[in-house]
């Protein structure tokens, strides 16, 4: 087995434009890790996004002094992607809601997360001097 190794390791500033940018640098990188075409073209990229935009836009309220780090981390069994803002964090089990259900249907609120879990293989949320939320892809 090989060792785990960071393929990448960014940061951004809390700038919604600064998303596409470096998904669209993610998926580049993707390609080369033989992974299924529809997860470096769908899950990866749709899941990144909403993760990105979480931490920007509810993490750190769009402030421009604060910034947003992006590691990925690729081993033999798995791609682990950490998203850390400058926030408090959430609670994601309290967030985390089926919004195609008729209760949920017309929220905006939690479809990120509903999205994440959809496409990852496990999405996780630690919270300590710095908010993360971890995304796991297994290969």
């Amino acid at each position: 087995m090989t060792p785990s190794y960071v393929a990448l390791d960014v940061e951004i500033p809390s700038d919604v434009r600064q998303i596409e940018p470096i998904v669209n640098l993610v998926t580049e990188h993707c390609k080369s890790l033989r992974l299924s075409r529809r997860q470096c073209s769908l899950n990866i990229p749709v899941a990144l996004s909403e993760a990105l935009s979480n931490a920007i836009i509810r993490g750190n309220h769009e402030d421009p002094r604060k910034h947003v780090r992006l590691r990925a981390t690729v081993s033999d069994r798995a791609l682990v992607f950490d998203v850390v803002d400058e926030g408090s964090g959430f609670d994601m089990q309290k967030e985390s809601h089926d919004p195609t259900t008729a209760e949920y249907i017309t929220r905006e609120d939690g479809r990120g997360i509903f999205l994440m879990h959809q496409l990852m293989d496990r999405v996780e949320q630690f919270r300590g001097p710095q908010h993360v939320v971890r995304l796991t892809l297994n290969r």
